[in-house]
Formats: C-alpha cells, sequence, structure tokens
C-alpha cells in the first residue's frame, strides 16, 4: 500500500473540512440552508446508531450489490462474445456507440414506466449504466491478448473455447476487473438516484428525500456523506483486490505494486 498517497489524501480531506468550517463560521452562510461542517459530521456520526437511516442504509446497498451482480453476470458475456466475435462486434458498434453516452438519469423516466416494482426499477437503471464499463473493458481486453499466445494453443490443437479459457480470459482479467470497478460507482449513484427520482419506502435516496422535506438539512448532507463514503471503501477495497490478484499486471505495465 502507498501510505504517503492515503496520507496526502486524509490530509486533502482534512484541509477541505477546515475549510468548510471557516466559512460556516465566518457568517458568510445561513446555517438554516448549509449548516456548518462540525453540525453535519455530528449528524453522520449519529446516524450510525439511527435504526431507521440503518434500514435505509441496508436496502440500497442490497440493491447495489443486486444491481452489479446482475451487471457483471450479463456484460462480462457480452463482452466475450463481442470481443471473440469481430463481426459480431463491428455489427453492434453503432448501437453500442448510440446507447452508452444517454445520461443515465435520463433513463429513470422511462423505467418508472416500464416498471412497477422499485426494485425491478432500481435494478434495471443500475445494470442499463453499469453495463457499459465492463461490457467496453472486457472488449478491449480480449482484443490486448497476446495473438502469438492465441497461435501456440491453436498449434497445439487446442480449440477456440479452451483458448479462451487458457489465454483470452486470464489475460483480459484485469481489465475486465477495472471495469467492474468503475461500474461499481456508477451502481452506487445510480440507485441512490432512483430513490431520489421514483420514491418507495426504503433507502437512502428517500432518506434524504425525507430528512430535506422535513427541513433538516444537516441530516440530509449526514447521509450524503456516508453515501460517498461508501462509494470510496467499495473502490479502494476493489483496487487493493485487483492489485494483489493482478500483480503481475501492474508489474508489466509499469504501474505500483
Amino acid at each position: 500500500m502507498d501510505y504517503a498517497r492515503v496520507l496526502r489524501g486524509a490530509a486533502g480531506v482534512a484541509g477541505f473540512l477546515a475549510v468548510a468550517e471557516l466559512v460556516g463560521l465566518s457568517g458568510l452562510v445561513d446555517d438554516r440552508f448549509l449548516p456548518r461542517m462540525s453540525t453535519v459530521l455530528g449528524a453522520a456520526t449519529g446516524l450510525v446508531a439511527d435504526p431507521e437511516f440503518l434500514a435505509d442504509a441496508g436496502a440500497t446497498l442490497t440493491v447495489w450489490a443486486l444491481g452489479l451482480l446482475l451487471t457483471v453476470a450479463l456484460a462480462v458475456p457480452a463482452g466475450l462474445l463481442l470481443g471473440t466475435l469481430p463481426r459480431a462486434e463491428a455489427a453492434t458498434r453503432p448501437l453500442i456507440e448510440f446507447l452508452r453516452p444517454i445520461p443515465s438519469v435520463a433513463v429513470i423516466p422511462l423505467a418508472i414506466l416500464l416498471f412497477s416494482d422499485n426494485l425491478h426499477l432500481k435494478l434495471a437503471v443500475i445494470v442499463y449504466a453499469a453495463s457499459w464499463p465492463v461490457l467496453i473493458n472486457t472488449i478491449y481486453g480480449l482484443k490486448d491478448v497476446d495473438p502469438l499466445a492465441k497461435e501456440t494453443l491453436r498449434s497445439f490443437g487446442f480449440g477456440p473455447v479452451s483458448v479462451l479459457a487458457r489465454v483470452a480470459l486470464p489475460s483480459a482479467a484485469p481489465f475486465i476487473a477495472t471495469g467492474i470497478r468503475v461500474a461499481s460507482g456508477i451502481a452506487v449513484i445510480l440507485a441512490i438516484s432512483a430513490e431520489l427520482m421514483a420514491g418507495g419506502s426504503e433507502g437512502v435516496g428517500i432518506y434524504i428525500t425525507e430528512a430535506a422535506s422535513g427541513g433538516r438539512v444537516d441530516l440530509m448532507l449526514a447521509a450524503t456523506l456516508w453515501a460517498g463514503l461508501f462509494g470510496l471503501v467499495a473502490d479502494a477495497v476493489m483496487v487493493t483486490a485487483e492489485r494483489r490478484l493482478f500483480r503481475w499486471h501492474h508489474v508489466r505495465t509499469g504501474g505500483s505494486r
């Protein structure tokens, strides 16, 4: 682990919090509209013991996990298929490039019309938004496979499936892992965005909406901080797992160990 990098990041966060607190103390911003950072941090600490928030956080994390699992289950096989069949990839490329830039939040109103079940709605928008980095990274990962290694296996009589399993997939695995890490952050964003826009009975987005409607800006910002913290922790865990599982890839590409 690069401890110096972690310390620099912690110093940056601490500096931001200090500046935000000083702005609040200066009186430049009305506390009714933007509470002081110390107030928000105190509220965030209190949420740890709030059963209502914990239930909402658990609901959001469940949707996030299910959405990410579905994304991997659908996007990785699709990427492997398109990555191994150049003609299929060329035929679908225009459609991918048309759909991929569409803002993910823009599909939530359509999902509201299509899905009556709130869980299905959230999963649908998460899978739609999070699939693109996994799909694209899987395709490009397969293109990065050493052609000599594939030809060597073919010369020994191995078929396409064996070549894929023994050479192509292991070589593309670091790219796929990076796509999943990016998709993880997108899944958090879309889970909470869907809760904010589509409503429902539970979730961090619902908690934020109710806090805002009750005039508790401190609780609204505190819940938002926890959502951001979860995304940060999930990303850090996946980065660490990537470096340990694919140390050879980071060494080969000159990345930090």
